[in-house]
């Protein structure tokens, strides 16, 4: 098994063939993530609202001290619940089809098995399940935690790229798992979500008093400025996320090169994306993905642009 592992894995001091894509590399996880975290926030909020909890906070005025406690639990549950459903999520999304270790489906498979367990024993963490779905080339890595992960990858990457290739966006989303991307992410968008809950009524408050003058406690006003303030407040934070998710991507990729012990398979892998045209997963998975999709501006972009990611391995000391 070694010496077959270490066989394909000499690919990676080889130059590859040139292939010609018609396709983008794009994932989209950071959007199921954000759905996810949104509605499971929402209702929260809403379950607790109808619980009498809003009442509690605005019956003598607006309780600052209890109100940000509400806002911890409410935001950082939301993030939390989300980052455990995040690998059941992605299963259900793409339809993967995960690899049984004991009986691959082929020499396929078991390149790709092989060589994510390789990679991940390399990077020190546990085995993730390795799955393959289909659809246009793509892959990505998602779990709650570093040594239960899952990493999968589709029928049109490994039919469209090579071996060298494929093996480098392996090392990319073990890399993601390694740096504890997800975790890291649960935790920002949990101080986010804390002060989207805190803002959302703050303002449902001044508008519900101030200029609704509602005299009761938490009038129609303040919950339905609550729940779009929530929304709103919510999309502009993901730009937080999207930043952070474009600072995690540049780590991932010199994370792949030190796996391979060479920047020049990642460097070509992106070479090869700059041409290509979108493939589209359903509305999911984005920030571990090998490279992002179209976004509504640069500030929501999940992804730097191909040429930065370049010039940063160019300028990175492989030891």
């Amino acid at each position: 098994m070694t010496a077959r592992l270490t066989d394909r894995l000499s690919i990676f001091t080889h130059p590859p063939s040139v292939i010609i894509f018609k396709t983008l590399l794009t994932m989209k996880r950071i959007f199921l993530f954000l759905l996810t975290n949104l509605a499971v926030m929402l209702v929260l909020s809403a379950t607790l609202s109808i619980l009498g909890v809003n009442r509690f906070l605005t019956q003598q005025g607006l309780n600052i001290q209890m109100l940000l406690i509400f806002s911890l639990i409410v935001g950082f549950a939301g993030s939390i619940i989300s980052l455990l459903i995040s690998k059941r999520m992605a299963k259900w999304s793409t339809g993967c089809h995960v690899i049984d270790p004991q009986a691959p489906g082929g020499p396929q498979q078991q390149f790709v098995l092989d060589t994510v367990h390789q990679l991940a024993d390399r990077a020190g963490i546990g085995r993730p399940e390795v799955a393959i779905y289909e659809g246009e080339p793509n892959a990505f890595a998602t779990g709650a935690f570093r040594n239960e992960s899952l990493v999968a990858v589709s029928t049109g990457l490994l039919d469209s790229m090579t071996e060298e290739e494929i093996a480098a966006v392996l090392a990319h989303e073990v890399a993601h798992i390694a740096n504890g991307d997800m975790v890291t992410l649960t935790l920002i968008q949990g101080v986010v979500n804390t002060f989207v809950v805190f803002l959302a009524r703050i303002v449902g408050y001044f508008v519900d008093k101030v200029l609704l003058k509602n005299e009761r406690t938490g009038g129609p006003g303040y919950y339905v400025t609550v729940i779009v303030c929530e929304i709103a407040f919510g999309i502009a934070a993901s730009l937080i996320v999207a930043w952070f998710s474009r600072q995690r991507e540049y780590r991932a990729d010199a994370g792949s090169a030190s796996l391979l012990s060479s920047r020049e398979p990642m460097i070509r892998a992106l070479a090869r994306l700059g041409g290509l045209t979108p493939g589209e997963l359903p509305k999911s998975f984005e920030a571990s993905g090998i490279s992002g999709g179209a976004a509504i501006s640069a500030m929501f972009a999940t992804h730097p642009p191909i040429a930065s990611r370049i010039s940063a391995l160019q300028q990175l000391r492989v030891v």
